[in-house]
């Protein structure tokens, strides 16, 4: 199997995240924060180191800042609902996933304003017109870092810059970039990222940063092991935020994960997935009945390729890969009905190959000849 989905989560894994979540499941394994017992008190002691990882890797000062998650869907909503009420005006994008513009219709249920600004055709945002949306009562902006769809890259960082100038909260969702894209947590105000794409870990692993002075009310109330004596869930970072027993094999695994991704290094992975995507994507350009959505240049997007072939359904073209070619590819609307609609697929949807860094060169031309049979049998 030639695997093309890790826009969905990453494969293979590193057997050291392997060996790291057996060990903690065959050697130790407590709940960490609610006992006193050696088992316990260690496991608290491997999810801290992967708490400090992860604070190191992405430049946050104080890991307390990390709150983990099961995901980055819960790590938006908690972002998003945690900071928005009544009376609040919030501005995303048309790229986003259903994760960010889910939790937003929500809110309007509540009263909650919103404006979801257009993209253009490939993707790509004009700052223009996020400037533009900005209304007296705006509270917060949220953007993708990469559209899960096309791969496209959003200007987060001048988008942070312009929601600072102007006293707004921002929020980048870097589902698609965290493990992808060099990241510095200290340009945002929140930030919510997956620990089993880009980072290599286990699924049902993320986390969301919050800024220090950045004041998040908690969405899901329950036991955190501090304050047991008080019915009000406490507001301290992290432990306020993580009702409930934490996944701690899985967090220990990412950490396992992330040091492997660490020693390899972001310029490293940048590279080679960039080299493997221009590959792709140049040859799938030159293909007759096949048209590739997003920026041609590769330098403006992530490593995702998304296309069609004339004559074929998307799900269908993703099942022939899979059952003829033996290719792991994901068809359809990739939970970003929005985003399809922009890039002219909101009929059709479409086929996304996304690579990792186990992809290699030779997959490429495996899996372009492959789409290059589909295309000449239509």
């Amino acid at each position: 199997m030639i695997y093309l989905d890790n826009g969905a989560t990453s494969f293979p894994k590193p057997k050291e995240m392997i060996e790291a979540m057996d060990a903690c499941m065959l050697s130790y394994c407590g709940n960490p924060g609610r006992s006193g017992h050696d088992l316990s008190r260690r496991t608290g002691e491997e999810v801290y180191k992967t708490r400090k990882r992860l604070a190191g890797f992405f430049h946050i000062s104080d890991p307390e800042q990390v709150i983990f998650t099961s995901n980055t869907t819960q790590a938006l909503n908690m972002a998003i609902k945690g900071v928005l009420g009544r009376g609040d005006h919030v501005i995303t994008t048309s790229m986003e996933h259903n994760s960010v513009l889910r939790p937003i219709r929500a809110l309007a249920e509540q009263g909650v304003t919103y404006t979801i600004v257009p993209c253009e055709r490939d993707g790509s945002l004009t700052l223009s017109r996020m400037e533009q949306a900005i209304r007296t009562n705006t509270k917060l902006m949220v953007c993708t870092q990469a559209s899960n769809v096309t791969g496209t890259i959003l200007p987060v960082k001048e988008l942070s810059r312009l929601c600072r100038k102007n006293h707004i909260l921002f929020l980048t969702d870097g589902a698609q970039g965290a493990g992808h894209l060099p990241m510095d947590a200290r340009d945002f105000d929140m930030l919510a990222a997956p620990g089993h794409k880009g980072l290599l870990g286990p699924l049902g692993t993320g986390f969301l940063y919050v800024r220090k002075g950045v004041d998040i009310k908690p969405i899901m109330e329950g036991g955190t092991g501090t304050a047991s004596k008080d019915i009000v869930q406490p507001r301290e970072l992290p432990e306020g935020y993580e009702a409930g027993t934490i996944n701690a094999p899985g967090i220990i695994g990412l950490g396992a994960s992330l040091s492997f991704v660490e020693k390899i290094g972001m310029e490293a992975i940048c590279g080679h997935q960039r080299e493997l995507t221009q590959m792709l994507d140049c040859s799938l350009r030159n293909m007759k009945h096949v048209t590739v959505y997003g920026p041609c240049d590769c330098r403006k997007k992530v490593g995702i390729v998304t296309f069609n072939i004339e004559g074929y359904d998307c799900e269908e073209t993703a099942s022939l890969l899979n059952d003829e070619f033996g290719i792991a590819v994901r068809g359809g609307f990739h939970c970003a009905g929005l985003a399809h609609k922009t890039i002219g697929t909101w009929d059709t949807g479409a086929v996304r190959m996304s690579v990792g860094i186990y992809n290699t060169k030779r997959q490429m031309e495996i899996a372009a000849d492959a789409i290059n049979k589909l295309a000449k049998r239509r």
